[in-house]
């Protein structure tokens, strides 16, 4: 059985454009996401994700829905990514981790190498806000 792994991104929002980060390290280095990180023991999925943003971007987070959970399997580990839709509150958004970011507006979603998990995000984004 494979490894098992939860995570919560902030899909954040700003002016009809999304934020995406570009992994600064690790297996998936180069490829795009969307920001957060794993739950903790004893953590709920919404501070663990204003935890991670805190962490990695120097940033306090607004949660303000819950947009969707991708169940997607990689060659070493089953992830479970539970997604929200977030505002910044403060902060400029550093990158702590990343080695880039990039706001992106929904014409420009595939001008970007996304992580597996993260296509599903965009995919499963472009069919809710198809009327916005």
């Amino acid at each position: 059985m494979k490894k098992q792994v939860e995570v919560v991104a902030a899909v954040i929002c700003r002016e009809g454009k999304f934020f995406a980060t570009q992994r600064g390290y690790g297996e998936f280095k180069g490829y795009w996401e969307f920001p957060g990180g794993k739950v903790e023991a004893g953590e709920s999925r919404e501070e663990a994700l204003k935890r991670e943003i805190m962490e990695e971007l120097d940033t306090e987070i607004s949660i303000d829905s819950f947009l969707t959970t991708i169940e997607y399997t990689y060659p070493t580990f089953h992830l479970t990514m539970h997604c929200y839709i977030c505002s910044v509150r403060t902060g400029n958004l550093v990158l702590k981790e990343h080695q880039s970011a990039a706001w992106l507006n929904k014409d420009e979603l595939d001008t970007v190498d996304w992580l597996p998990a993260d296509i599903e995000v965009v995919r499963y984004f472009r069919e809710i806000t198809i009327h916005l």
